[in-house]
């Protein structure tokens, strides 16, 4: 067995109802006057306790607060067989009223998260003072005439849902978090895998509702995506890995420059590139993010 990843910032967990749903968040330091709370939010298949390394990579002690969304972490599921993007802004939201009801945040997403959070800071612009976005690349826009055929796939797999496979160990769930990323140490992998999965009678299961796997029967409207961007007022950080993950996930379904001409519209943005880190910066490059997010969050 490797090492296990010691956090030098312990947190706290706590739950909050969001919506009627019991919330999972992470709490790290204490309020401090005149400082707004950073508040993150992780991507697709992944938990709040993925911010750890970067959270102990920070200097000083300002509080952070990190969400499992619904279905995810140690958050609750929705019981239901689907999951719609509205519903991440509406438990943002509610999020925000709970830990910060008088004053805007400091906002930060990964992926899916980044792409929530941009999207609600153009719609509440008010509630961001700053925002960061961690590779919320978005995705490429979909023509109308592909809906039958996206309804048609999704019912399909209403009448077989899928489902994720339990893992005989831990470190089995640790391996497969550095199969997924390569770049992830095997001590860090270990301590992650605890907030990654649970124990169950039938082995170690991903903390994850597999209803998140379904195809989305709504197709990605990037004209409505790009009007909530453009009314950001808040100074914006794009921070991507040098491993260029767009193109090798999507490759010319969305190329490179349809998404420069989309933060082109962002007001207030700068942009930094993180070398030797993929599309999981935070753990490649905990200590680089860090020293790139101090002084724009000062």
């Amino acid at each position: 067995m490797p090492d296990v990843y010691t956090p030098r910032r312990l947190h706290r967990g706590e739950f909050l109802n969001l919506r009627g749903l019991r919330h999972h968040i992470l709490r790290w330091g204490e309020p401090r006057a005149g400082q707004p709370p950073l508040v993150m939010v992780h991507g697709w298949m992944d938990v709040g306790a993925s911010f750890q390394f970067v959270v102990d990579a920070l200097k000083g002690d300002r509080e952070v607060i990190a969400l499992d969304w619904r279905g995810f972490g140690l958050s609750e599921t929705t019981g239901a067989d689907c999951y719609w993007f509205p519903d991440y802004l509406g438990d943002l939201d509610a999020l925000l009223d709970a830990v910060s009801p008088a004053a805007p945040v400091d906002l930060l997403g990964h992926s899916m998260g980044g792409n929530v959070a941009m999207s609600y800071a153009g719609v509440r612009p008010q509630r961001v003072r700053r925002l960061v976005n961690l590779e919320g690349f978005g995705m490429p826009d979909v023509s109308p005439a592909a809906a039958p055929e996206r309804l048609a796939k999704w019912l399909d797999e209403l009448k077989d849902p899928p489902t994720l496979r339990p893992y005989a160990t831990l470190a089995d769930v640790a391996e497969r978090l550095r199969k997924n990323n390569p770049r992830l140490p095997a001590a860090k992998a270990a301590w992650l895998a605890g907030h990654w999965a649970r124990e169950t009678p039938q082995g170690f299961q991903l903390n994850a509702d597999p209803a998140h796997k379904l195809a989305n029967p709504m197709l990605y409207r990037k004209a409505e995506v790009l009007a909530c961007w453009q009314r950001i007022t808040a100074p914006t950080l794009w921070v991507e890995g040098s491993d260029d993950q767009l193109t090798r996930f999507w490759g010319s379904r969305y190329p490179r420059e349809d998404f420069e001409a989309r933060l082109a519209l962002v007001p207030g943005l700068a942009r930094t590139v993180l070398q030797d880190a993929g599309h999981m910066l935070h753990h490649d490059k905990p200590e680089a993010l860090a020293a790139v997010l101090e002084p724009f969050l000062a």
